[in-house]
């Protein structure tokens, strides 16, 4: 006899009423509302932007004002305080990216004998946060800390692509102050296709015979807070070498499992569900 979907459909429902906290949701929904909010808000515009009562929002405002969370500037207005921002930093982000980060750059490293690097925005331009080396000795590397372009890299491009349109519109602009020589009137469009692809590879224009593969590291809003690349140098004394579609789907499955580490989701198609993107016509770039 097979299942009634439906049923199954309310089992699921109730099971999740039952862990449900209500009262935590409703502190947390005050939280997100005033962390968007440029100026303090009245009570009663909570209330309403919630969709509750005063009443039902008083004691979770008390609350988080006696927790130092939240702040009354007035007699009716609140507005957040420092704490989530201290607490975030208790534990940077950046501490945790790296952390999360190595071992799985080092398993990519060794099962493509491929150098491999992380790149996170920065005023115009890319920082290379880590990197990890070819274990063979013999490769192709960039160092820790180098400052890469961001308009014409893979790397840079999957940090572009994957932002909303208003940051991607404000990073281009500061990449286009920084290096004016490098606007490209396509530029858009490249990252619309990288978007839906989900990652960037492309032949290097700054070395000649390399080729990078890059995806992004993603939040739980779908936006890349970096980029893993992986700058693949032919060696012709190996003929058992990894493919470029063999590094793009490795290099896909190690940037979707950081993603997932730090909270965040899985950019665009799987690589195994189109094969034929890997053979899409190459784009000047750079690693």
């Amino acid at each position: 006899m097979k299942d009634d979907p439906t049923e199954s459909t309310q089992v699921a429902e109730t099971e999740r009423r039952a862990y449900s906290a209500p009262a935590l949701e409703k502190g947390l929904d005050i939280l997100e509302m005033l962390c968007r909010s440029e100026q303090p808000l009245p009570q009663k515009e909570i209330a309403q932007r919630l969709g509750r009562s005063v009443g039902e929002i008083y004691r979770m405002l008390s609350c988080l004002v006696e927790r130092n969370y939240v702040a009354q500037v007035d007699d009716s207005s609140y507005t957040v305080t420092t704490k989530l921002f201290e607490l975030a930093h208790i534990n940077p982000p950046t501490h945790r990216l790296l952390t999360e980060a190595l071992p799985i750059m080092q398993r990519l490293a060794r099962e493509l004998d491929q150098s491999c690097h992380l790149t996170v925005y920065s005023q115009g331009k890319q920082v290379v946060l880590a990197k990890v080396d070819t274990p063979s000795g013999m490769g192709f590397s960039v160092r820790a800390g180098s400052e890469l372009e961001l308009l014409i890299s893979a790397s840079g491009r999957v940090l572009l692509a994957f932002q909303d349109d208003e940051t991607r519109k404000s990073r281009i602009e500061e990449a286009i102050e920084r290096r004016p020589d490098l606007a490209d009137p396509q530029i858009d469009a490249m990252l619309e296709t990288i978007r839906a692809t989900g990652f960037e590879s492309i032949p290097s224009v700054q070395v000649r015979g390399l080729y990078a593969v890059a995806y992004p590291i993603l939040d739980t809003q779908r936006h890349a807070i970096a980029a893993l690349t992986v700058p693949y140098s032919e060696r012709i004394d190996q003929s058992q070498r990894k493919s470029i579609p063999e590094v793009t789907q490795a290099l896909g499955v190690a940037a979707r499992t950081l993603s997932e580490r730090l909270g965040g989701a899985a950019a665009g198609r799987q690589v195994s569900d189109k094969p034929a993107l890997l053979e899409r016509p190459a784009r000047a770039g750079k690693r």
